[in-house]
């Protein structure tokens, strides 16, 4: 493990909610796991100090653009340990998605993405509920 580098990085605050062990992939060394791209964006998505970074689109349900590109990256470089880490090669995790149909890009937006949320959220969240803006809401309080 690197210094100052955490394999398990829980968010502060999360929004009320807390996210299953199975969004959390495993790694090799017994009770280490690592965070997964999709669900980073989602926790992103929810804290008001990264709406400058990326938000929800307005109007469109799961739809998200990513405003500062080298931000969210960077982000997710620090996420990772990794500091190389740039906005070519977190579109190229991002497109793993695209066969799982977690999420797609929508076509003639820049920067801009949907969550599948029949296929990620809700046979997994039951105790989540997505708004029609986009948003996500705890169904219970913690």
């Amino acid at each position: 493990m690197k210094a100052g580098c955490s394999m398990v990085e829980k968010p502060e605050g999360g929004g009320g909610y807390q996210f299953p062990d199975w969004a959390y992939k495993t790694e090799s060394s017994p009770g280490s796991r690592q965070i997964q791209l999709w669900h980073f964006i989602l926790e992103l998505l929810q804290k008001e100090e990264f709406r400058h970074v990326i938000a929800w689109q307005q109007g469109e349900y799961g739809e998200f653009v990513i405003k500062d590109p080298d931000e969210v990256a960077r982000l997710w470089g620090r996420r990772k340990c990794k500091p190389q880490m740039n906005y070519d090669k977190l579109s190229r995790a991002l497109r793993y998605y695209y066969n799982k149909r977690i999420l797609h890009k929508t076509k003639g937006k820049r920067f801009t993405y949907k969550f599948n949320f029949n296929k990620l959220v809700m046979p997994n969240y039951p105790f989540i509920n997505i708004r029609s803006s986009g948003k996500i809401t705890p169904l219970v309080g913690n």
